[in-house]
């Protein structure tokens, strides 16, 4: 039989040999430095060695494992072993056992953040894991079951049933990163296909549209739009010349711009296909960015500066400006203005308009073809587009970007 306890308390908290320590029966003190002791069991499986850390070791300065405390782990791992069980995974199943939903989702939802685009996804998956996962958080994750998901989702499903098919969608998620860890096994109870299909009432989801001014208004709407040249107009104007999403022209910066080629290229992180997006600029457009961007402006500076220097305007700000013009209706629906333009008054290729809009059309080999030479095609139509919205400039008192 192996000797036990070969170390005393004393000398554990002393040693600094680099090294392994033994104190008998598979327990060491492995030393690297005085700053680097920790405790480790070593035993064989099948004639092959392994090793299972217990934790920091205990020093004169150091808090860490005592002696005492590691030989109790090292106890139970020979425990394991005496009764056939792998040690290490029954060290997995006891962490298992106390891992807490609400602790697991908050280091999930941390690992996810820097890839959301935007502060309110991060925003609405907090207040999900936080608020309407309440129920949830002091749950082991192991003990989880269907009945304790259904408890939270039933309440909102029929009256806020967006909210809570996008909460579903977050709980199961969560939960499969937890299997994926080891902390549950077994099916996911918040899958819906085959499983809470069958207890939640299927709600078909409702299509939502931006209020778009009708196409034929837009020059009257740009009139009026350009009675000033304040940030927030040109802006405005802009985002309706490039038929772009608000997003991806307010956080602009001057890198994107080649006064060159007449181009601007969104990054990207700012795209909802998550490529980079090439704009053909109209004439009007140009006059735009170069009436903002200052001759000493530097490449990380942003565009269309909101209240502060390092900050871009806010949504709202173009919207207010659009509801003084043209009431009830938003600066997204100006978009859908753009594509009725297209199909109704232009013999524009339906492709054309699309890529236009940054939406895909057809397959991956016919969307990266289409990347190649539809930008000719498309640098045409964003001229005719503005042409048709500045009306007859001649007949209006429209400030002056050349100054």
């Amino acid at each position: 039989m192996a000797t036990l306890h070969k170390l005393t308390a004393k000398a554990a908290e002393a040693l600094d040999k680099p090294g392994r320590h033994s104190d008998g029966g598979g327990l060491y003190l492995v030393v690297r430095g005085p700053q680097s002791r920790s405790w480790v069991f070593i035993w064989k499986d099948k004639g092959r060695p392994r090793e299972a850390g217990l934790g920091p070791a205990k020093g004169k300065d150091k808090p860490g494992l005592t002696l005492s405390e590691a030989r109790d782990k090292a106890d139970a791992f020979r425990k394991s072993l005496r009764e056939g069980i792998d040690p290490l995974k029954a060290k997995e199943a006891e962490r298992a056992a106390s891992v807490k939903f609400g602790e697991f989702a908050d280091d999930y939802l941390a690992g996810l953040k820097p890839s959301f685009k935007s502060k309110t996804t991060h925003a609405d998956w907090k207040r999900d894991i936080e608020k309407r996962c309440a129920a949830l958080r002091p749950m082991v994750i192991a003990d989880i079951g269907t009945d304790d998901v259904l408890n939270v989702l039933r309440p909102i499903w029929t009256t806020k049933h967006r909210t809570a098919s996008e909460l579903r969608g977050r709980i199961e998620r969560i939960l499969d990163a937890a299997k994926a860890l080891g902390y549950r096994s077994g099916e996911n109870p918040a899958r819906w296909r085959g499983h809470l299909s069958v207890f939640l009432a299927s709600t078909k989801r409702k299509k939502r549209h931006h209020p778009a001014p009708p196409y034929k208004d837009m020059p009257r709407i740009i009139t009026a739009i350009q009675l000033s040249d304040a940030t927030t107009n040109l802006a405005l104007e802009f985002v309706i010349l490039t038929a772009v999403r608000t997003t991806e022209a307010r956080a602009m910066r001057v890198a994107e711009v080649n006064f060159e080629r007449r181009e601007w290229t969104i990054p990207a992180a700012r795209m909802k296909m998550d490529v980079d997006h090439i704009v053909p600029l109209s004439d009007r457009a140009v006059a735009i960015l170069k009436f903002l961007i200052a001759k000493d402006a530097k490449p990380k500076d942003y565009v269309f500066v909101g209240l502060k220097p390092d900050q871009y305007i806010g949504e709202n700000a173009l919207l207010h400006v659009l509801k003084r013009v043209a009431p009830g209706m938003t600066v997204h629906g100006c978009r859908s203005s753009f594509r009725d333009w297209c199909g109704d008054e232009t013999e524009f290729p339906r492709e054309t308009a699309e890529a236009a809009l940054a939406h895909a059309v057809g397959n991956e080999v016919e969307q990266a073809y289409r990347r190649g030479t539809a930008l000719k095609k498309r640098r045409l139509l964003m001229e005719s587009w503005a042409t048709f919205v500045a009306g007859k400039p001649a007949a209006r008192n429209v400030v002056s970007l050349t100054g």
